[in-house]
């Protein structure tokens, strides 16, 4: 898609898209996580609007993304794969080795199709199932 740019953005920025698109049933107030002053925030703008946003936390040479969410107007339009690798070359940039996130069920085919892998743990959380994907940024050792 033309004319998207992808910024850095304060967590409070990421909450009304969050809320719309992840958590329709919740308040805006409880779109606010503790780690949000801990980790980066990177919004995907079109004309001055926000469609897409996302937040990252450093785990040491792990890097977690969280609370990944593009309008629904725009998806399938590869806002959601700028997004990705965007924020895979910022935790290579820094020192990352390996890049995970909890992904939503409904969303693991969309994970999958831009190089991360199953590592078979799967949870619930608050009326949605997860499995954790990982996507190696490095090789690790005896991989090379």
């Amino acid at each position: 898609m033309k004319n998207i740019s992808i910024e850095q953005i304060r967590p409070e920025l990421t909450w009304r898209l969050r809320q719309r698109i992840l958590y329709p049933e919740s308040k805006l107030y409880e779109m606010e996580m503790e780690e949000d002053n801990h980790g980066y925030h990177f919004a995907a703008f079109k004309d001055n609007h926000i469609i897409a946003v996302v937040s990252l936390f450093n785990k040491g040479n792990d890097w977690q993304f969280r609370k990944f969410a593009v309008d629904e107007t725009v998806q399938k339009m590869g806002i959601g794969k700028a997004m990705l690798e965007h924020i895979t070359d910022f935790a290579l940039t820094n020192g990352g080795a390996l890049l995970w996130c909890n992904a939503r069920v409904s969303a693991i085919g969309f994970y999958l199709k831009h190089g991360f892998t199953h590592t078979g743990k799967l949870f619930s959380k608050n009326g949605f199932d997860y499995e954790i994907l990982e996507k190696q940024l490095i090789p690790s050792p005896g991989q090379q």
